[in-house]
């Protein structure tokens, strides 16, 4: 009668692990169904009970075999809602970590629950803790590393501040050591006709600077013996002129 009653009840077992084991899927309302499929088997057995004095001894046994299978498909559930709860958790937008965490940890309380046997010894307090330390850690790294780009970032500032005022105290010590400081920056350049000689003049920031170098015209076979002219002309002057406002 025993093995009867079992052969029965192992077919709806099964379809429950193809479907959280195999599929990966989770079921609704886990808990009344391993109740139904328990109160059913032990229906039947009571009703083709061999005698009154075996009975009870028979019929612990045969709940034990069958809770054994269903509470590691509870276990198996368990951690597929686990994983449930934490994608929640991962991808809440437009919430502080500590809703998001209060939110995720009362959806796998409420699913759990429904998972769960009435008047059993299952439970789901470790899971629901492993996964409220998972989620902790998150937060916390997530936090430490917005602070530590807030911490470069206000380095990154201050160390603008600072070029900022070394910047100004060198302008400074210029207008003390030339005066006042002139808006316009000129620059003037002229090769000598006929040579490789090249004048260079500057005005910027209140001082002159002339330099005299020999660079060799590239261009000179080009344009023949003497340029374009024998005198000063735009073939051999150049004139800049930058006006800082």
């Amino acid at each position: 009668v025993k093995a009867t009653v079992l052969e029965k009840a192992s077919s709806a077992i099964e379809e429950l692990r193809g479907a959280i084991v195999d599929n990966g899927s989770i079921v609704d309302g886990f808990g009344s169904k391993a109740d139904s499929i328990c109160n059913q088997a032990l229906q039947d057995f009571a009703q083709t009970a061999p005698s009154a004095e075996v009975y009870d001894k028979k019929l612990e046994e045969l709940e034990l075999s069958l809770d054994a299978p269903l509470q590691v498909l509870y276990l198996r559930q368990l951690a597929l809602l686990r994983e449930k709860a934490l994608n929640r958790f991962l991808s809440s937008t437009g919430t502080s970590d500590f809703e998001a965490i209060l939110q995720a940890d009362g959806l796998f309380a409420r699913e759990a629950e429904d998972a769960t046997r009435e008047a059993s010894d299952w439970d789901f307090a470790s899971e629901r803790a492993y996964l409220q330390s998972i989620m902790n850690n998150i937060s916390r790294s997530g936090k430490k590393a917005t602070d530590e780009k807030l911490y470069s970032s206000q380095k990154q500032e201050t160390a603008m501040q600072f070029l900022q005022s070394q910047q100004q105290m060198i302008q400074q010590l210029q207008m003390q050591l030339y005066g006042q400081n002139t808006p316009w920056n000129v620059g003037v350049a002229y090769r000598i006709p006929d040579t490789n000689f090249n004048l260079q003049g500057s005005y910027q920031q209140g001082r002159a600077n002339v330099q005299l170098s020999c660079v060799p015209d590239e261009y000179a076979p080009l344009l023949g013996a003497n340029g374009f002219t024998n005198g000063v002309g735009p073939g051999n002057l150049g004139l800049s002129l930058n006006l800082s406002l």
